[in-house]
């Protein structure tokens, strides 16, 4: 109660400085737009659907994406980590790759798959791609060989011993990734909607640009922000609470 309290008192304190600062016209208008031209802008973009469709197109793009790049992840992380040639090789390449801005696939994308919706799931893929490698790869290292042993031990081969021992005592590394790999990825998407002339929240942001709609950038700004702390909610932080619940393990 205190914890809502006090965060209500935040955003209630950060809207009043944003009103302020919008009466006081240290900006003009169209470029601070005011929070209730905001505010009429979201309304707006609900009522005529607008937002709805970019929600729902850019979060398609996404899940497929997203789903793309963790299941490459978890497969390639686990082959760079049980393999020390691929550790030695590639696993140096893909920690200097992670460096690479996720923007900058962009025009490999256009050169390989064109104006195309194959280019932006390309540019999310590579966004998260290396997150969940990375990842992946540094909790089956981390992982005490004394596990693996005991689920030997106890007839455990195979996939039966990764199910059942290796999955579970790397899952906290692995939620981490795949926690910055969302984050990656929707980055990614929102970039390449800007960049191709398709639907999205992307390109809803550059409408409002091209139209000189300050108020609209902010909405689609705001509902961006608020989609992936819903997600971070709904999802990851429900995984982490049942990762403490079954095996008193907590993502870092």
């Amino acid at each position: 109660m205190k914890r809502a309290l006090r965060n209500l008192l935040f955003y209630a304190a950060l809207i009043g400085a944003w009103a302020l600062l919008a009466r006081l016209r240290v900006w003009p208008p169209y470029l601070f737009p005011t929070p209730w031209g905001v505010a009429e802008a979201i309304w707006a973009g609900f009522a005529d659907h607008s937002f709805w469709i970019a929600i729902g197109v850019s979060m398609r793009r996404m899940l497929l994406g997203y789903g793309l790049s963790v299941v490459l992840g978890i497969a390639l992380g686990m082959s760079v980590a049980g393999s020390r040639f691929l550790d030695q090789t590639l696993g140096g390449l893909l920690v200097s790759l992670q460096s690479l801005p996720s923007i900058c696939w962009l025009p490999i994308a256009v050169l390989w798959f064109g104006l195309s919706e194959k280019a932006i799931l390309f540019v999310v893929v590579m966004g998260s791609l290396l997150s969940v490698t990375i990842s992946m790869e540094t909790g089956r290292k981390q992982l005490p060989k004394i596990y693996s042993m005991a689920g030997r031990n106890l007839g455990a081969r195979g996939l039966k011993l990764f199910l059942n021992v290796t999955l579970p005592a790397s899952l906290p590394y692995i939620v981490t990734g795949l926690k910055q790999g969302w984050a990656f990825a929707w980055r990614s998407l929102i970039s390449g909607e800007m960049i191709f002339v398709t639907l999205g929240l992307g390109q809803l942001l550059m409408m409002g640009r091209d139209l000189n709609d300050m108020s609209q950038v902010v909405a689609v700004m705001i509902l961006i922000v608020a989609l992936g702390y819903i997600v971070d909610g709904l999802v990851f932080k429900t995984i982490e609470r049942l990762l403490e619940q079954r095996w008193g393990l907590a993502a870092s």
